[in-house]
């Protein structure tokens, strides 16, 4: 950022219980809270009104119970250029584009990386198409006759591997299923029926029988 700009920095909260607090560190303080001796909180944003160089350094938001957000590094300074880059990590085959820029205009500006010059751009942009991590580096960008910018750190994140899922099961169950046991077919259950009429004929005819003997002994 070009010094004297305004910035707002916000805690984007899951939990509004958690109470979280924006934290930094520069050259001058550790882990100071917003709102002591520097910034305004205004609810979960901190309200940087004037920057100034001694703002640059690594912010974050903190919780109560410790738990704290990623960072993101911020550099203020008062010269005549700037490289703007991505604060977070940039994910990988995502595009990334590096603006040079002066507090006036959109001069041509050359880019570099790890001190090496990348090429010029005519319009003071530069895209990177589909990143990977060996893109990840310290960059910074040179307009003729404004000067150099100071050097921005881009991280590189690799897309994460999901595994694949286990096949589903396909071994027979030792026991069979309900269902199985009502699968019949048309000729064993005809052949069932007429067993079952035979038996229940049979247990009939032979009633009296019992009941005699019942009156016997």
């Amino acid at each position: 950022m070009f010094k004297g700009e305004s910035v707002s920095l916000s805690c984007e909260e899951d939990d509004s219980s958690a109470g979280w607090k924006l934290r930094r560190n520069t050259t001058r303080d550790t882990r100071k809270e917003c709102g002591d001796g520097w910034g305004m909180q205004v609810s979960s944003t901190c309200v940087i009104s004037v920057t100034f160089p001694s703002h640059s350094g690594v912010y974050w938001c903190e919780s109560r119970e410790g738990a704290t957000s990623n960072s993101i590094n911020i550099t203020v300074t008062g010269g005549p250029v700037i490289l703007q880059s991505p604060v977070l990590p940039v994910m990988e085959g995502d595009d990334v584009t590096l603006h040079c820029k002066t507090k006036t205009y959109n001069l041509p500006a050359g880019f570099y990386k790890d001190g090496s010059l990348i090429r010029t751009e005519p319009a003071g942009h530069m895209t990177i198409h589909h990143v990977s991590k060996s893109d990840e580096g310290l960059y910074k960008c040179n307009i003729s006759s404004h000067g150099e910018s100071p050097s921005s750190w881009i991280s590189v994140t690799e897309k994460s591997t999901t595994s694949p899922s286990p096949p589903l099961s396909t071994s027979t169950p030792t026991s069979p299923p309900l269902f199985v046991l009502w699968s019949v077919p048309p000729v064993c259950g005809l052949v069932l029926l007429v067993l079952l009429v035979l038996l229940v004929r049979r247990c009939v005819q032979r009633k009296p029988e019992a009941t005699l003997w019942e009156f016997v002994f």
